[in-house]
């Protein structure tokens, strides 16, 4: 039996480098199923605080998708995290989050993001090209 999305009634407004509670980023990340210390809520407001771009969706006051980053806003632009509540995915609210990341930052900037597997789909679905040429240090916990 086919699944199908059920259309949500919702007015999704985005905003940039906006205050997002560290709570409610751990009940989106939750929300979402993106594997992130969601355990541990100081870790998780660093997290907010030091990145330099950050684009959230809202649907009136729930947080519902967040874009965190780091850039220069001249060459690179790494998106550390895209993640989309679970009962708002598949209605254009990633796609948008990077839209707006891609403008801010300009198109000479280069955007560069690590994929889990399960979202590998998606991303070759809205456009980004698949890279094999990077190296990591993978972190500790």
């Amino acid at each position: 039996m086919k699944e199908t999305k059920q259309k949500l009634p919702m007015s999704i407004s985005y905003t940039i480098n906006q205050d997002a509670k560290p709570a409610e980023v751990v009940t989106l990340f939750d929300n979402s199923r993106i594997r992130r210390p969601t355990g541990d809520i100081d870790r998780i407001g660093k997290m907010i605080r030091n990145a330099n771009l950050t684009v959230s969706a809202r649907d009136g006051k729930k947080l519902v998708g967040i874009l965190r980053a780091l850039t220069d806003f001249s060459y690179c632009c790494y998106i550390s995290d895209l993640a989309v509540d679970k009962e708002y995915q598949r209605h254009g609210i990633g796609r948008e989050l990077i839209q707006i990341a891609r403008e801010t930052v300009g198109e000479r900037v280069m955007l560069l993001l690590l994929s889990s597997p399960e979202a590998d789909s998606f991303y070759s679905h809205i456009g980004l090209k698949k890279v094999e040429n990077a190296w990591q240090i993978p972190r500790k916990k």
